[in-house]
């Protein structure tokens, strides 16, 4: 109305802004290009695009520990203006029943979970996977996937792995047919291992490793389709380094887990290769690996 009125009658901008009740200041003002908020909106768009099913607060928190202080909201504001909200759909639970306490231990190596999940390739061919995790610090220790799994592959890929990383106190399983096998409870008896079952039906038991299970469907299995099982397991032991060394976890305060055992388990900074941890022995950067048009070589 200003500026129709100064050019159209011939009167002074300052006339008009009188004439209308407005501010000069308000005329006049020009937004300013804010380039700290293009920097933000730059990180989560990149995380967005390399992790699909990641929320509003694990991207804060990593990029919390890429070293960026900016205040959390300012992060959200800009992070629904870029519509990244993902859609919660949480299922109707019932009132919670009687439940057995399930014990955090202090120090790593006290308490492993251990559950199988199951997927197909490209070809429809079923395949299994053996989750192996660190009660403690929420370390995928061993992610095995196998076309089967019985007890004996079991026993074989724990023996190899209890005699790199040291056993456990006490392990903790469901009663699937493998895992109630007499051949392990034999093998946890000589090696001086607790092999503790959940009561049948109650998952919940064993929900750490349930979560876990969880993540691994949404993040890994549901968003990559596999030709064949070489192709399946470079891409998990990629995105294992991916999970214990990037990912915050909102258990361990927003840690990553390697990140918890450094800081809670006892493990000397100076020389943490005391304690043998699998991201220490991982062979491949961590730079640019496992985007969303990663390629990986297959033996």
């Amino acid at each position: 109305m200003v500026a129709y009125s100064s050019r159209t009658h011939g009167i002074s901008i300052r006339k008009a802004c009188k004439v209308f009740r407005v501010s000069s200041s308000v005329l006049y003002y020009k937004k300013r290009s804010n380039n700290e908020d293009d920097k933000i909106r730059e990180e989560l768009l990149l995380l967005a695009n390399q992790h699909h099913t990641w929320g509003f607060w694990l991207m804060r928190h990593r990029l919390k520990n890429l070293g960026f202080g900016w205040n959390h909201k300012r992060i959200y504001r800009i992070y629904t203006s870029m519509k990244l909200n993902l859609r919660s759909k949480r299922k109707k639970r019932l009132p919670a029943r009687v439940k057995e306490p399930l014990l955090r231990p202090v120090y790593p190596n006290v308490t492993w979970s251990m559950d199988f999940m199951h997927d197909t390739l490209e070809c429809g061919k079923k395949v299994r996977s053996l989750n192996i995790l660190d009660d403690f610090n929420r370390e995928i220790l061993q992610v095995s996937i196998e076309a089967s799994l019985p007890s004996a592959k079991v026993i074989s890929g724990l023996e190899q792995f209890v005699e790199w990383r040291g056993k456990p106190e006490k392990i903790r399983v469901d009663n699937g047919p493998e895992f109630i096998a007499e051949k392990l409870k034999n093998w946890c008896g000589f090696h001086e291992i607790e092999l503790h079952f959940i009561q049948p039906g109650k998952p919940t038991q064993n929900s750490l490793i349930e979560r876990f299970n969880r993540t691994f469907r949404t993040d890994f299995l549901d968003v990559y389709l596999f030709e064949n099982l070489a192709q399946m397991r470079n891409y998990a032991e990629i995105w294992m380094w991916k999970y214990n060394n990037e990912r915050p976890h909102s258990a361990l305060q927003y840690l990553t887990p390697r990140d918890f055992l450094l800081k809670y388990g006892k493990i000397s900074l100076a020389n943490p290769a005391d304690f043998p941890t699998f991201q220490q022995n991982f062979p491949t950067t961590p730079t640019g690996i496992l985007t969303k048009n990663s390629t990986f070589e297959c033996y």
